[in-house]
């Protein structure tokens, strides 16, 4: 029997209650719509054989424990919200921070299980900011846990963590006229190692992945190399925010998911005003020489990811990229409107859907829902278009009911960090 009737063969006896409907094959693909019941959900799914998988093995169950390193300015408050609605869709539960913590693990201080809310343990995903710390992780997640995380080109990201944190972050402050271009001109000017909220204006991905963010890889090559090695011997997978689609579909295969699991909407954007349009090739330079811990970080992992989309077979990872941007486009559209378009937060009329704002300076964009809506796909639809910190919330509260958790006492940490940035009051917008 040829290889591909084979797999059809074994998909078939592992969907022994559905009903294919419509079975199109060709040379590099399968696609497949099935009938549950009598419903066909709403955005369509994939066939897991649109892209071959590596080996010739059988359909996996999906994969149901994921620990995701969000660092910072990479989309991961995107990825999150993938995790956050997958967990929910599968009654899963999500590791979420205790409430000393706000809605990150304790940042910037390492990870520790402790920081965990009571509520939220054992968990099955985990997708908070936090500093990497192994052996806690393990301490926390269940074996065969899945790790994953993403990196960012480190010029914009430091562009981005720049206009972020400039009123946040000491040596940002420091800074005449917020420039950009001052900073980088001269960053040990304004830059103090040791600072609250220092990390993120030097090698931040570095820091977030656990290592010395100090170190410099001109002066300790050896440094870099042993680094690198941590995170591939934790990591299952590191995505390059620069090719987010072409991830997802990686983080897919990898799962075993489905297409419709991996649909999301553009979470923490920026406004236009409130980023540079473009960063000159000079000031990437110098933004890249002073992060180059970062740099050398990107530039190892953007060469795997791209050796691992040639093994999976390019033309198959970016023919199933554009089915995700297709579908997304049309979920976007039924959730949206026809023209679905971001928003700032002062124009969102639902609450749940406004994007905390950084500061008076930087506008974060958010969806906002048409009027009128309710029912399943709403509650969909805010679910994909929700802030880190109100769906956090949800989560919490959610999960402390379905465990009986309300008249737990929360511990009380001992030595408990400086309170995280949190929300400006709303005023009036200055010049």
């Amino acid at each position: 029997m040829p290889p591909i009737l084979q797999r059809l063969q074994q998909a078939t006896k592992m969907m022994s209650r559905r009903k294919i409907l419509l079975l199109v094959l060709g040379c590099s693909t399968v696609s497949l719509l099935i009938h549950q019941g009598a419903q066909l959900s709403w955005y369509p799914k994939l066939f897991p054989l649109s892209c071959p998988p590596l080996r010739n093995s059988p359909p996996r169950p999906k994969h149901m424990t994921v620990a995701f390193l969000k660092t910072h300015k990479t989309a991961g408050t995107t990825v999150q919200n993938i995790l956050f609605r997958f967990a929910e869709r599968h009654n899963l539960t999500v590791a979420l921070p205790h409430p000393s913590c706000e809605h990150q693990f304790c940042y910037p201080r390492n990870f520790s299980a402790h920081f965990v809310h009571p509520a939220t343990r054992p968990p099955h995903v985990l997708a908070s900011h936090l500093r990497f710390d192994r052996a806690e992780l393990e301490r926390l997640m269940p074996p065969g846990t899945v790790y994953v995380t993403i990196l960012r080109e480190p010029a914009a990201m430091f562009e981005s963590l720049f206009s972020y944190y400039n009123q946040y972050c000491p040596a940002f402050r420091r800074v005449p006229n917020a420039s950009l271009e001052a900073f980088l001109r001269t960053p040990e000017a304004y830059y103090r190692a040791g600072e609250h909220f220092a990390m993120f204006a030097h090698n931040t991905l570095a820091y977030d992945l656990g290592g010395d963010n100090e170190r410099s890889p001109r002066d300790d090559a050896a440094y870099l190399a042993g680094l690198i090695r941590q995170v591939e011997e934790v990591f299952s997978l590191v995505m390059i925010a620069e090719y987010f689609d072409e991830s997802l579909v990686l983080l897919r295969r990898l799962l075993a998911w489905d297409l419709d699991d991996v649909l999301y909407a553009k979470l923490n954007a920026r406004a236009a005003s409130s980023r540079l349009a473009a960063i000159p090739a000079a000031l990437a330079r110098a933004a890249r020489t002073w992060n180059a811990l970062d740099a050398g970080l990107y530039d190892h992992f953007n060469a795997t990811f791209w050796r691992r989309v040639a093994r999976a077979g390019r033309a198959c990872v970016e023919r199933e990229a554009r089915e995700l941007r297709e579908a997304r486009q049309r979920l976007l559209r039924r959730c949206f409107g026809d023209e679905p378009v971001l928003r700032p937060a002062a124009q969102i009329r639902t609450k749940q859907l406004q994007p905390w704002q950084p500061s008076r300076k930087v506008d974060i964009m958010g969806y906002d829902l048409p009027g009128g809506g309710a029912g399943p796909a709403t509650e969909a639809c805010l679910k994909l278009a929700m802030p880190e910190v109100q769906y956090s919330n949800y989560l919490l509260r959610k999960q402390k009911r379905r465990g009986g958790a309300r008249a737990r006492p929360e511990p009380v940490l001992d030595n408990p960090p400086p309170r995280p940035i949190r929300v400006l009051p709303r005023g009036p917008q200055g010049p």
